[in-house]
């Protein structure tokens, strides 16, 4: 009995803890200046173990792989396919016309510059965790040592308090948009609504050890406009929603993710789809264009890659989005993966692993960039304006732009693609008179 006392004695005082120095400061939009402490004393402790890395590695260390450099692995000749066919003869045949080919599949064999867009992006030094790197904190006693310091805070401390954070954050979330979702539609509902989203999303960036960068503020995006940005994470969601209230659009899930989306729209005017609606484009297109076409709802957040790339690039963006009309506010997220790794792995990771990875980092640091709004030309089709949109984002965040699907995540290359290089080969092949 005295146990079970002295463990709700505890749990009291870590929760009064909780909600007086880190929740209620949150919901207020204050700092404290504990994070800022926290953040400061881990720079200067990832400096630290990055002098004595270095310092570490001079020494002969067979045993410790080198840290691997963000150029990728093989240096590649970017001469296009069209030169290369015209060097070919004019007469006959050779065996060595092949090798521009074999080197090709060589190079996309061993570092495409698809796939390597869905593995966690690499590292120019340390950061004191485990799963980035599994040999260096054998370098030297010290380095073991803050290292183990290390685990033990984020493990015992750090994972424990991020948990508290989100489940309060969750919890608060459910109950006030439900409260809110009972009154009458007006102006004092959408006020409260947004008050509801606005610090239950501080809170849940809280439980993230969230420090977030915003710039250009005066272009954020406007209610009856479309927000879209680059895709890394699901947590992108909160990083927006911390410095402003969107209407989502996405599918209906099950589980406690389902129990928030009936929660918050009651509240909000966010869009669901059905499975079977998804899969129906002109439905999907109709809805967001009612939406739009309403000057007094939120925004739109929409993430047009459809998929997590790895915080270095931006993938294709899918056409949907840009045909709906409207103003497009781009947005552009990049993350800092010294702290802590926000990709999402889907393929690799489920939604609770990923979650446990993110909570036992470091912290989650990012800039968020709001860039100015845009508009679809006369002479330009949706393809063209979302390219464009892409390579404002692009260029902002400091990301590689690629033409490719996000979709080669988990499905191979349409047999039409192939098909289609196929044929431009034969026929400069033709051309050339290699052929004939």
């Amino acid at each position: 009995m005295e146990v079970v006392w002295a463990v709700g004695q505890v749990g009291a005082v870590w929760l009064a803890v909780v909600l007086g120095l880190i929740v209620l400061p949150s919901a207020l939009g204050i700092s404290l200046g504990i994070s800022e402490a926290y953040m400061w004393v881990l720079v200067k402790t990832l400096e630290w173990a990055t002098i004595r890395l270095q310092k570490g590695v001079k020494k002969p260390q067979p045993q410790v792989p080198q840290t691997p450099t963000a150029n990728g692995i093989i240096e590649r000749d970017e001469t296009p396919m069209e030169k290369e066919i015209a060097r070919l003869h004019r007469a006959d045949f050779e065996f060595s016309h092949i090798f521009y080919f074999c080197r090709k599949g060589f190079e996309a064999i061993v570092e495409d510059e698809v796939t390597q867009r869905f593995s966690s992006e690499e590292l120019l030094s340390w950061n004191l965790l485990t799963r980035t790197n599994v040999n260096f904190h054998y370098i030297s006693l010290r380095l073991t040592v803050v290292w183990v310091i290390g685990v033990i805070v984020r493990y015992c401390f750090l994972l424990p308090l991020r948990f508290t954070l989100a489940a309060i954050g969750i919890t608060s979330m459910i109950v006030g948009t439900t409260a809110v979702g009972q009154l009458p539609n007006g102006s004092v509902k959408n006020y409260l609504s947004e008050v509801v989203h606005l610090t239950c999303s501080r809170i849940l960036v809280r439980a993230l050890s969230g420090t977030i960068h915003y710039h250009n503020k005066e272009n954020r995006p406007q209610k009856g406009g479309i927000c879209v940005a680059n895709h890394t994470s699901p947590i992108d969601a909160i990083i927006l929603t911390n410095d402003g209230c969107y209407a989502m659009v996405g599918q209906v899930h099950g589980g406690l993710m389902g129990v928030i989306q009936r929660a918050t729209v009651k509240a909000c005017p966010h869009v669901w789809f059905e499975r079977s609606e998804m899969k129906d484009r002109h439905l999907v297109t109709k809805r967001l264009r009612e939406h739009v076409a309403d000057k007094s709802k939120l925004p739109i957040l929409i993430f047009p890659e459809g998929t997590c790339i790895n915080n270095t690039s931006v993938m294709m963006f899918k056409k949907g989005s840009f045909e709906i009309g409207g103003t497009i506010y781009p947005v552009a997220i990049k993350y800092d993966p010294q702290f802590g790794d926000a990709f999402w792995n889907s393929s690799k990771y489920n939604i609770v692993s990923y979650l446990l990875r993110i909570m036992t980092s470091w912290a989650i640091v990012c800039n968020v960039w709001y860039l100015p709004p845009m508009v679809r030309e006369e002479d330009e089709d949706a393809v063209q304006f979302a390219n464009r949109v892409r390579s404002a984002i692009a260029r902002q965040g400091g990301l590689t732009e690629l033409p490719w699907d996000g979709g080669l995540k988990r499905a191979k290359v349409k047999d039409t693609f192939k098909e289609e290089q196929q044929k431009n080969y034969s026929k400069m092949l033709v051309r050339n008179g290699s052929i004939g």
